[in-house]
């Protein structure tokens, strides 16, 4: 297959993924298309399941490439065929059969892309008009213009309207964006040299980084949180 018909392949479980994003996975030695005469990439159906597995450990478990690499090592020296070769290690689940880190992903299907009406956003998170008005008068969601709503706005919308149903006021999340922005800020000095190039492996690879640094810190700081909770919870 060509990138093209991979990317078509691929698109339908993972709408982020992009050629650029194909070609840095290519140049972090995660997957080894042929290349024909001409020098054009020429992807087997071993090639595409090894991108799904990098793509599935990236969404499901912030894994970074380097341990995604390794594991692809070590079933590659098991010699396993075809899709046991490659299938996602498990991972460690919280007390309630959680991933960590997968419970604040975007949505299954939604990407960046996405572009929700208001009216939509208020039905698919379950917010109410007023609340909706605080969160935007608080700078916790964005619309784009002409006033669309991203994926990130409708996470953000669903776990509010979640912590909500608790009694929670939007009073209550000034910290969250206080702390988001001073996160973006530690983060932006590492990826802004990157992005700021050129070269769209470069690019990519601004783009990895931060989706990374995104994983460890969801991470990061629900551990915080369950540490905090277990003197409280008697645990």
């Amino acid at each position: 297959m060509s990138i093209g018909e991979v990317l078509a392949q691929l698109r339908v479980e993972f709408p982020d993924t992009t050629i650029s994003k194909l070609r840095f996975l290519e140049s972090e030695g995660l997957v080894e298309p042929q290349r024909t005469p001409a020098g054009y990439r020429k992807y087997s159906w071993d090639d595409v399941a090894r991108l799904r597995f990098v793509l599935t450990a990236q969404r499901d478990q912030y894994l970074p490439l380097r341990v995604i690499r390794e594991q692809l090592a070590e079933a590659d020296r098991d010699g396993l065929p075809g899709s046991e070769r490659h299938r996602p290690s498990l991972v460690a689940v919280g007390p309630d059969g959680e991933v960590p880190g997968r419970e604040l992903a975007a949505p299954v299907g939604e990407s960046s892309e996405t572009r929700l009406d208001r009216t939509e956003l208020l039905s698919r998170s379950g917010l109410g008009e007023r609340l909706l008005a605080e969160l935007e008068r608080m700078g916790l969601v964005v619309s784009q213009p002409p006033g669309w709503y991203d994926a990130d706005a409708l996470v953000i919308a669903q776990a509010v309207a979640g912590l909500a149903a608790y009694g929670l006021e939007p009073r209550h999340l000034r910290g969250y964006r206080t702390a988001a922005d001073r996160e973006v800020g530690l983060f932006a000095q590492l990826v802004a040299p990157l992005a700021r190039q050129n070269d769209p492996a470069a690019r990519a690879r601004a783009a990895e980084v931060a989706r990374e640094l995104v994983g460890l810190s969801q991470r990061l700081h629900a551990a915080l949180v369950r540490a905090g909770l277990r003197g409280t919870l008697g645990r």
